[in-house]
């Protein structure tokens, strides 16, 4: 079955690299460092590295407090990050700098996975979430890496399509050493699937361990002050194409209730910025970019950031926040950022990739959830409306994530375990 796997992602290479050129159109830097992807490299890296590998921004985030909290507990300990997408990897050389190295990951060839594992001779290999590779797996166990798949989940559609292709998927999970996974349903799933019953267990979501250092709450509180003076300010970050005219319409009739109010739009992805101000611009909306450097006028109606690697220090300047990629079936996206900041949050109705964190956040009182663009404009005005209101879900909100965490040092014990046995 893995021949056969490896056959057909061998044809269809040149397709995988023609999407690499049109993703490129709009976001450049899918255009370069092509070579990593294939496990070639131009200059040496340290061998005998703990190995993590985030897929995006999602996983990356969830990833540094780990890497954090094991240079920090085994300061000798060499690290590899390595990511899929350009945006993943920007945010490993912002926020990590040359505490580790990184690469892209090789795909999933035979020969570039060997090639990989022979540059770096990792000691440890752990992948973050969901990410299931044939290859990949293959070379761990043939090169006696342990493996392990951490914070580990399987949406309702993963599960499914796995479901589908259940040999390659079972010979995937017999050669992972140890599953941490988030909740017992995730854990079920992947002994459903084939991993070793003794080899899982479950830790907890590492996202509720967040790192948000006091300075980034400084510096939202002076973005307040001094960019947004005077303004109430309503945060939709991580905003999809599909998403941004939900937003637009229903800001134009708070405006109307609410003169003061300031929408700021943070598109998910780079290559959306100028859409997203070009679509404000076409709705006769007065806008300003982050990237400007200017304060907002009272006259000034959305504000798109722009940049990235700042959505935390945005959300802390906020005084309430629409977490999108839900309003489209998307999934949703990262919702305990902002609650752990103590600003009150919304999302829409597609949270299945956070299905588990958006039910606590409910049952807790602590978010609340609009079901149609309706839905949205109600529920938006009743809490701009009310800052008490606001107060209250912002309090539940930070206590749920507070009464949550732990899973951080969970995982990094199972690893520091197989540390010590190597």
């Amino acid at each position: 079955m893995r021949v056969f796997y490896s056959s057909i992602l061998y044809l269809l290479t040149p397709f995988v690299l023609a999407r690499l050129l049109w993703r490129g159109i709009k976001a450049p830097a899918y255009w370069r460092r092509w070579s990593e992807r294939f496990a070639f490299y131009h200059h040496s890296h340290r061998q005998g590295v703990v190995w993590f590998h985030a897929v995006s921004v999602g996983e990356a985030e969830s990833l540094f407090p780990l890497v954090r909290l094991l240079l920090e507990k085994r300061p000798d300990s060499k690290v590899l990050v390595t990511t899929t997408t350009p945006t993943g990897s920007s945010r490993v050389k912002a926020v990590l700098e040359e505490k580790v190295e990184h690469v892209y990951l090789p795909y999933d060839l035979p020969g570039a996975v060997q090639r990989f594992m022979e540059h770096f001779r990792p000691v440890m290999a752990v992948i973050m979430e969901t990410e299931i590779w044939p290859n990949l797996f293959s070379q761990c166990r043939k090169n006696n890496i342990p493996l392990m798949i951490a914070n580990a989940r399987l949406s309702d559609k993963s599960f499914r399509r796995y479901q589908k292709i259940p040999s390659l998927v079972h010979f995937c999970l017999a050669r992972v050493n140890s599953i941490a996974a988030q909740t017992t349903e995730d854990a079920a799933r992947f002994i459903a699937l084939g991993a070793r019953e003794n080899g899982v267990s479950v830790t907890g979501n590492i996202k509720f361990d967040l790192d948000i250092p006091e300075e980034i709450r400084a510096q939202g509180a002076l973005l307040k002050a001094t960019v947004f003076p005077g303004r109430l300010v309503w945060i939709v970050a991580s905003t999809h194409r599909g998403e941004d005219e939900i937003f637009l319409s229903c800001y134009r009739q708070l405006k109307q209730v609410f003169p003061q109010l300031l929408l700021m739009l943070v598109p998910r992805h780079p290559e959306r910025f100028s859409e997203v101000k070009n679509l404000a611009l076409r709705e006769h909306f007065r806008v300003l970019l982050r990237t400007e450097g200017k304060p907002c006028q009272q006259q000034t109606d959305v504000y798109v950031a722009d940049t990235m690697g700042e959505l935390k220090m945005l959300y802390a300047a906020a005084d309430l926040a629409f977490v999108a990629g839900s309003m489209v079936p998307v999934g949703g996206h990262n919702v305990l950022e902002p609650a752990a900041l103590a600003v009150p949050v919304m999302f829409g109705p597609h949270m299945h990739n956070f299905r588990d964190i958006a039910k606590g956040l409910l049952a807790a009182d602590a978010a609340v959830q609009c079901r149609d663009a309706a839905e949205l404009l109600e529920q938006t005005q009743v809490l701009l409306g009310d800052a008490r209101q606001r107060k209250r879900l912002a309090e539940r909100g930070q206590a749920f994530v507070l009464n949550n965490q732990g899973a951080l040092q969970k995982v990094y014990n199972k690893i520091s375990q197989n540390l010590d046995n190597e």
